[in-house]
């Protein structure tokens, strides 16, 4: 079973059953679905584009980008989804990086050609309709033969610090991603949908695959993006959602309930499973989204370098109120999913015991076959077939892991390890505080100095800092208690509402 495999199945076992839906509108059957993307790969292959070769999609969601990505998978070509956030001179440093001879984009971000590009096309454009016309007989028209090991998705990092890396994810990898979906994190029917309310290109988009092998439904809000008033309506319209949320969307749907006044019943109605992952998601606030919403949501720990496939904390284990460890199990990310193995080790690569802080490594099925081009940064990952992940944590007796922070962000003062994200769970309990970020100032005399970064609550007075030492004092040692305090009017973020440290820890050294 290949991944254009699991579309031309459902285009058999239910062809008239609605797969994409564009707003609450329908946009696609499954077998209309098949048939553009069987049309667009006879055309490519037409066009002389090779399996193996790479198609860049710089868009914003859009009822037509799974038609387009299976389109490439069924013509042999590896997808390449970029953040439509990006500059355009950051995505032509992609295009050369990868070789990209192609490109579907959406007008509002890439509104000029772009360099290194040999054919550009507009999803809303004639061109895109004469390309993903139907193909007569979808069933006919011959899969490109690929191995397993084949890269299909080149997922490009953030590339917070230097250049980004081509993550290459073979068909092996998101096929088992799909299946371990199903296993670990939320079984899917035929009549559920997911929702892409965060960007097709990145995690919303790869859980496109197991609801494929489900015959479920794929729903492209209106909007083309998050809006909580949206999918609330979109949830009552078309039925409960799944969807997959950074924590600071989360945030964004618990406010909404709230501000309405809407009861966890009412919030049933709407959503069905709200996977969240991608930045840390502090224990405060999944206890307010538990309260507000109800038992809707599982935690999934992964990387792009496996993508999505970490650790999970179940639906089962959010709720599992009597448990004498609950809360430090809601703090945690879970256990190892399926097909992989976890460890935390020292830096020798030791098993470290349960409670002490090491790297988080992962071994599996789901590991990326390596980085683009680079098999200089693969060998530093990817040690004996283990993934050494640069995130630090620590695994419980019965298998949690809790994360404290990527090993980059680690605070040295005074000799002494202090992990960010403690100190943030600490000031988010703080009155006033509404969000927080934690880095590391360089000291001549201690090394490092301790510093938030701080957004105060809307209608509140802004925090004391005297208040905010007394508070850190009661919960934490002195010696991680913050310097200094600086607020600010937000935190500075990527597209996936991960706070980007690297920018704070920048306005230090030149305010310094």
């Amino acid at each position: 079973m290949s991944l254009p495999h699991l579309l031309i199945r459902q285009a058999r076992r239910q062809p008239h059953g609605d797969a994409i839906l564009h707003g609450a509108r329908v946009h696609a059957s499954h077998r209309q679905w098949a048939s553009r993307s069987a049309g667009l790969a006879e055309r490519l292959r037409a066009a002389g584009l090779q399996p193996g070769e790479r198609v860049l999609l710089f868009a914003h969601n859009h009822p037509r980008y799974l038609e387009v990505l299976w389109g490439l998978w069924w013509a042999g070509l590896v997808a390449v989804p970029v953040n439509a956030k990006l500059h355009p001179r950051e995505v032509e440093w992609i295009v050369a990086n990868c070789g990209a001879r192609w490109a579907f984009v959406t007008a509002d971000v890439a509104d000029a050609p772009l360099a290194g590009i040999e054919r550009q096309v507009e999803l809303d454009s004639p061109a895109a309709d004469a390309l993903l016309a139907e193909a007569p007989d979808p069933l006919a028209v011959p899969v490109a033969e690929r191995a397993p090991d084949d890269t299909a998705w080149l997922f490009y990092t953030s590339g917070t610090t230097g250049r980004p890396k081509g993550v290459m994810l073979s068909e092996r990898n998101l096929m088992t991603m799909g299946l371990g979906y199903h296993v670990d994190v939320d079984p899917v029917a035929r009549q559920d949908a997911i929702a892409y309310a965060a960007p097709i290109s990145h995690g919303a988009g790869l859980y496109s695959i197991p609801h494929l092998m489900a015959g479920a439904r794929h729903v492209v809000p209106a909007s083309g993006g998050f809006d909580a008033a949206e999918l609330f309506a979109l949830g009552h319209a078309v039925g409960p959602l799944s969807l997959f949320a950074a924590p600071t969307i989360v945030g964004r749907l618990v406010d909404h309930a709230q501000h309405e006044g809407l009861s966890p019943a009412d919030c049933a109605r709407a959503f069905k499973t709200i996977v969240y992952g991608g930045a840390p998601m502090y224990l405060a606030d999944i206890q307010r989204a538990l309260q507000v919403m109800g038992p809707r949501f599982v935690q999934i720990y992964g990387q792009g370098e496996t993508p999505m496939v970490g650790t999970v904390l179940s639906r089962a284990d959010l709720g599992d109120t009597p448990h004498p460890r609950h809360r430090q199990r809601l703090a945690s990310i879970g256990v190892a999913q399926t097909p992989v193995r976890v460890r935390v080790t020292d830096a020798a690569g030791r098993d470290l015991p349960p409670g002490e802080i090491g790297e988080v490594l992962v071994r599996g099925d789901s590991v990326m076959t390596g980085y683009w081009n680079n098999p200089e940064a693969t060998a530093a990952a990817i040690r004996d077939g283990w993934l050494f992940t640069g995130d630090m944590g620590a695994l419980d007796e019965d298998g949690y892991l809790t994360l404290k922070d990527r090993s980059k962000d680690l605070i040295i003062s005074g000799g002494s390890n202090i992990y960010p994200r403690e100190v943030e769970e600490t000031l988010l309990t703080a009155p006033g505080v509404l969000e927080v970020a934690v880095v590391g100032e360089h000291d001549a005399q201690w090394g490092e100095n301790v510093v938030a970064f701080i957004v105060a609550a809307a209608g509140l007075a802004a925090p004391d800092p005297t208040a905010l030492d007394a508070h850190c004092l009661r919960q934490i040692a002195r010696f991680k208690r913050p310097k200094r305090y600086v607020f600010v009017s937000e935190l500075p973020k990527n597209n996936y509402g991960k706070v980007l440290k690297t920018v704070l820890r920048e306005r230090l050294h030149t305010a310094g």
